[in-house]
């Protein structure tokens, strides 16, 4: 099982049919990558998907967030969520290149409770570019 991560916190993950880069063509709105899939492969179909996720294999690979900013870059306005285990201390990144959403493992939502991932929920604040403009 998953736990869904917001700015609100832990919640239900909604049940989604999503399919492989490889299937993109039988999408039902949902589609999943890998940290190695190429994001210009989903151009001619970013406006009709309502959400992609994007697999981390392990919260040390960050190539999952270079995918995630370059779907935004793309035009991309959907959900976008990370999946797999990333930890709390990374949720700020995963907000300020794109993502909406972490789908985490029970485990993981266990070891690091909703008080850590919320605590990091106003993402905005701590960004130290934005203080050092100012």
């Amino acid at each position: 099982m998953t736990v869904l991560v917001t700015d609100r916190g832990f919640g239900p993950v909604p049940a989604v049919e999503a399919v492989p880069l490889a299937e993109i063509a039988s999408h039902k709105g949902a589609v999943d990558l890998i940290q190695t899939d190429d994001p210009e492969a989903l151009a001619p179909y970013l406006a009709e998907l309502t959400l992609i996720r994007v697999g981390f294999p392990a919260f040390n690979d960050g190539r999952a967030f270079t995918i995630a900013r370059r779907l935004r870059m793309l035009g991309y306005a959907g959900e976008l969520r990370a999946l797999g285990p990333v930890i709390a201390d990374q949720y700020a990144m995963a907000r300020r290149v794109g993502f909406d959403s972490v789908e985490i493992p029970d485990e993981l939502a266990a070891r690091q409770p909703e008080d850590q991932w919320i605590f990091r929920a106003d993402w905005q604040a701590h960004d130290y570019q934005s203080r050092l403009r100012a």
